[in-house]
């Protein structure tokens, strides 16, 4: 039954559609996309309220439990989370009894991208990101028939998903293949992306990752190439020159089709989409591309996220040669994109501006940075970005596997923080803790001993600490926020939340009966 390749209806209106883990962010994104083409949608998930849920009560969508008796004959088609199966689901049971067509999420997804001219946007690291800003700057082109699918809610998207052009609408349905644009972010876990029918790809970043489906870099590497050679004939590469994976996954998957185009961007780049970066000013980062005269402005803190905009732009700019337009021509709405691009639901989203009791000012930010390279480079970037506060970074490693293969690697990942706080590991349902002879306390005693050895600001001032549960570490957090800050903090502190786990609500939590500041920081996502 899992195994079945299913085709949904190219019409979707008064279409029935039950998802099953309908909660899921990619779920409920495909979720937007169906409603808003017409289909019925009912959904089940846990009784758990995620941020999802407000995507959902937007459509008018209430998620009911798991239970065999959601499934009626009436429902014409499962789309299902693979997080769920058929062993096991009440949902799925009842709904192969009855002989209902289902799908997996990533082959209804896949389904939908071959109605469209598609652009699938991968990598390790950055494709939510990216796939955001590429959103937000078709947003401002008024002359593109556009549809967008990012991996979290974005916030110039209105707090969702997905962005859907107004002239898709109508456009007939025999025309979208060709004169339709739909982008979205495609997962490399469990090769999800293999379903995806793309016409261009956006490749961020190859390293090492998802250990338990891919125990080597190589393994990772040759299921990028496998979805690079799914482009057609004389496909778009646009790839990151800047990331050794994703030049050598470039390269390889060149080789095997010397037909690929391939598109590079970044300072390592030659050609349209050569990067400098310019500076960091008044919480800005302003940097040039070859194809453009004038600099272009971006206000999220981290190089890496400059990186991101120089690969959306790129890939906006290649579909504007698609449509036989000039992007010089349309530099002006480009850059009022990349400005009004504010993040995403836990990508440096700043969810509080306060002041504690002694008179600090602190930022929270809460990020989901969760492999080592990511969380250097974000950290790096807010200590460049937010130069005059102190930089307090609570993080919480996700998954067994990913810590015990990178180790060292995320020990030296939180350098640039004054403070570090560590917890224990946020496991997944697809381990077993008992298989591993490591826990969040191994992580932080390999920190310790490898900032002793950096001389970090954290070690020189034993100011890395470990709490087994998340809560625990809040009074401490508070007293830490409200101690004098030196000289070269003259404008406060920046406390950050980072990782895939639940130590997320600890930014909320703390000095949880303050009141926030109404005039935040420049470039607040709220």
């Amino acid at each position: 039954m899992q195994e079945q390749q299913v085709s949904l209806p190219q019409d979707l209106n008064g279409v029935h559609i039950h998802f099953v883990g309908i909660k899921g962010t990619g779920m409920a994104a495909l979720v937007e996309i169906f409603f808003h083409n017409g289909a019925i949608i009912t959904g089940s998930d846990v009784a758990d309220r995620f941020y999802t849920d407000e995507i959902l009560e937007k459509l008018g969508i209430k998620p009911v439990l798991f239970s065999e008796d959601n499934i009626t004959p009436e429902i014409q088609y499962i789309v299902y989370s693979s997080a769920y199966n058929f062993e096991k689901n009440p949902d799925l049971k009842k709904a192969k009894e009855l002989g209902i067509p289902c799908l997996l999420y990533t082959q209804a997804l896949g389904w939908h991208s071959s109605l469209s001219y598609s652009c699938g946007i991968c990598g390790v690291h950055g494709k939510t990101s990216t796939t955001g800003l590429t959103g937000t700057i078709l947003k401002e082109l008024d002359d593109i028939p556009a549809q967008i699918l990012a991996g979290s809610v974005i916030n110039s998207f209105g707090n969702t998903c997905t962005y859907t052009s107004p002239l898709i609408k109508d456009l007939p349905a025999q025309d979208k293949k060709k004169k339709s644009i739909f982008v979205a972010e495609t997962c490399e876990y469990q090769r999800h992306f293999m379903s995806f029918h793309p016409q261009k790809i956006l490749l961020t970043s190859v390293e090492s990752d998802h250990e338990d489906y891919y125990p080597t870099y190589e393994d990772i590497r040759d299921a990028f190439v496998d979805y690079i050679c799914r482009l057609p004939m004389f496909g778009e590469l646009i790839y990151c020159a800047d990331d050794k994976g994703a030049v050598e996954t470039a390269l390889l998957a060149y080789n095997k089709r010397p037909d690929i185009h391939l598109v590079p961007y970044g300072e390592c780049a030659g050609g349209d989409y050569k990067l400098t970066f310019v500076k960091v000013e008044n919480e800005l980062n302003t940097f040039t591309l070859k194809c453009f005269a004038k600099e272009l402005a971006l206000r999220m803190p981290g190089r890496h996220e400059v990186l991101d905009a120089a690969g959306a732009v790129a890939l906006v700019c290649q579909i504007l040669r698609y449509f036989g337009k000039h992007p010089v021509d349309y530099m002006k709405k480009i850059s009022n994109g990349l400005l009004k691009f504010t993040g995403g639901k836990r990508r440096s989203e700043i969810v509080r501006n306060l002041k504690t009791p002694g008179g600090n000012d602190v930022i929270v930010i809460d990020d989901y940075g969760h492999h080592p390279t990511a969380i250097k480079t974000t950290v790096a970037g807010y200590r460049e970005f937010y130069k005059g506060r102190k930089i307090i970074l609570d993080f919480m490693s996700h998954t067994y596997s990913r810590t015990a293969a990178l180790l060292k690697e995320f020990a030296a990942s939180m350098d640039d923080a004054d403070v570090v706080i560590l917890h224990k590991i946020y496991s997944s349902a697809r381990e077993n803790a008992a298989d591993f002879n490591i826990t969040g306390r191994t992580l932080y005693e390999e920190t310790v001993n490898h900032q002793k050895q950096a001389g970090t600001k954290a070690a020189a001032n034993d100011a890395i600490y470990y709490f087994e549960e998340i809560m625990d570490a809040k009074e401490l957090i508070e007293q830490e926020l409200d101690k004098p800050l030196p000289p070269e903090y003259p404008d406060g502190y920046l406390f950050i939340t980072m990782g895939a786990g639940d130590n997320w609500p600890l930014g909320k939590g703390i000095y949880a009966g303050v009141p926030e500041l109404v005039e935040g920081a420049k470039g607040d996502s709220k």
